[in-house]
């Protein structure tokens, strides 16, 4: 009769296997750590499509004193959810789920007017497991509205990464009165690994194709596939993550349907959750380079022909913090717009919290000239700028060790810090935000982020810095975005300072902007 069943969650409990039939037929089976007595957390379950069906909730085991079946309920409401997006230690601009854990970004696309992000969910769980397809969408990549997974376990095992594509000719059939089909195409991780695809007409409910997989294991753990459209061979293109032979490699396939796929090569080197796109150098459409890369976020820069993908660079480093994992980039974006957006894992670990870990901010990549050849950039997109309140705007300011702090008086939660500014070769600039130090050294040309050292390089003699915090994180950009630093930090609540100095050397800084920042979640 209602919107939810509330699940009474213990973490650190006994994992119970927990199905779910609706009159009379199983749906879904989890593994969750239901509590015998008082629940540390309610999880929740959609139950709104089966309004007026009989749904039967059935354990393996259970101690006889046990209370976890008896304190499950329907709702309307999520129980314990009076605070939703203002607990602690939610990020305020970083996506979380509601409830449960999330992992790897998946099937980023743009569809009907909306960017769909969806991502490995574990709705029953604080920590990893009972791998679904969580799902949110938002018109601007700040605002997000989570909407129900999208998908569930089945038959052929738990629902591991994927990517997603707008099917603008209907190679798959799948489309119906013009409306061209979103489709998902996804690891089912069971025994055997294989490779399946979902459809939508509506990018809200989603029917697995009925033959499923669409691609039969090659060896046990290929996962991930990656899906685009190649206009010049005019078929789609897959890069899967393959262990052969104990090598890490990227198989890639061809199809001309999405059901029915080819081999075509492969590359090594690369260890999961692959991705494949093609980016101007510097701007200039008349030259592109294919961009391969995987969860590390180390790439490869090459030539693709349709068929095999021959590099013209070495691996290359990707990100320089840490807590960053298994990146994807957004499909279908439209050519008015043409910009390559990433979004990754941000491994920002939540004790106490009924959700836990979290995604970046959404990244642009370019591919901009260096000596050493085209390398990717990473900057913060200019949608971000949408959250900010206030502004504390400094210019022309020459800082030495004996110059009073610019800052003393800025105190911001939320915070967005930009900074340009040309260093004498023995200079250190110092920001703390919120407790932590980023610094930048000329003297090495490093960027140092709570004592992790990253290369940053001077461009022109001078360096610019991008600094975001939020309450589980900071992203820290320089260069030019050749530099970027994702960190998992957790700020004490009541420490709102900001501060900036020299510790050595001259500085001649000649722009600061600190912006307050609102949250992006909806206001209860």
């Amino acid at each position: 009769e209602n919107r939810y069943l509330n699940l009474p969650n213990k973490n650190g409990a006994i994992k119970r296997t927990v199905t779910v039939a609706v009159d009379g037929q199983p749906v879904v089976t989890n593994e969750i750590e239901l509590a015998d007595a008082t629940p540390d957390w309610w999880a929740f379950m959609d139950i709104s499509d089966w309004r007026g069906k009989t749904v039967s909730v059935t354990v393996d085991k259970l101690p006889d004193d046990s209370n976890a079946l008896a304190q499950i309920e329907q709702s309307d409401a999520i129980k314990g959810g009076e605070n939703i997006y203002r607990e602690p230690l939610r990020g305020q601009f970083h996506f979380s789920s509601k409830r449960g854990w999330n992992n790897d970004p998946n099937g980023l696309v743009f569809y009907n007017g909306e960017y769909h992000l969806f991502y490995q969910h574990n709705p029953y769980g604080w920590s990893w497991g009972n791998m679904h397809w969580g799902h949110a969408v938002s018109r601007d990549l700040v605002h997000w509205q989570e909407l129900p997974d999208a998908l569930a376990p089945d038959r052929l095992g738990p629902m591991f990464s994927g990517s997603a594509v707008v099917d603008w000719q209907n190679t798959t059939g799948f489309g119906r009165n013009g409306q061209p089909p979103l489709v998902l195409i996804y690891t089912a991780a069971g025994n055997p690994t294989v490779q399946c695809i979902a459809f939508s007409l509506d990018g809200r409910r989603f029917t697995k194709f009925d033959a499923n997989p669409v691609l039969n294991q090659i060896t046990g753990g290929n996962r991930d596939p990656k899906v685009f459209w190649h206009a010049p061979s005019k078929r789609w293109i897959m890069t899967l993550y393959v262990e052969l032979n104990r090598t890490h490699t990227i198989h890639f396939f061809s199809s001309p349907d999405l059901k029915n796929w080819t081999y075509l090569s492969r590359t090594d080197g690369f260890f999961e959750c692959p991705d494949f796109f093609e980016l101007p150098v510097d701007d200039n459409p008349a030259n592109k380079k294919w961009v391969l890369t995987a969860a590390s976020s180390e790439y490869m820069i090459g030539t693709f022909d349709g068929t095999k993908f021959v590099p013209e660079t070495p691996k290359l480093p990707g990100h320089r913090g840490r807590g960053f994992y298994a990146a994807q980039t957004f499909s279908d974006i439209p050519p008015s717009d043409g910009r390559r957006i990433q979004i990754g894992w941000f491994q920002t670990e939540t004790r106490g919290m009924p959700f836990n870990q979290s995604m970046t901010v959404p990244l642009e990549l370019k591919l901009i000239t260096t000596s050493e050849g085209p390398r990717l950039t990473w900057t913060p997109i200019k949608e971000l700028h949408i959250l900010r309140t206030s502004t504390h705007l400094l210019t022309s300011t020459k800082l030495t060790p004996e110059s009073s702090d610019p800052l003393a008086n800025a105190k911001a939660e939320l915070v967005e810090i930009r900074a340009d500014f040309e260093p004498d070769n023995q200079s250190i600039l110092l920001f703390t935000v919120r407790g932590a130090q980023i610094s930048y050294d000329a003297r090495t040309q490093k960027l140092i982020v709570n004592g992790h050292a990253a290369p940053a390089p001077l461009l022109d003699g001078r360096q610019n810095l991008v600094i975001y915090c939020d309450r589980t994180g900071l992203e820290v950009f320089a260069s030019g975005g050749l530099t970027y630093v994702p960190m998992p930090f957790q700020p004490a609540p009541d420490n709102l300072s900001l501060s900036l100095k020299t510790t050595n050397g001259h500085v001649n800084v000649t722009r600061i902007e600190v912006h307050n920042l609102e949250s992006a979640w909806p206001q209860q």
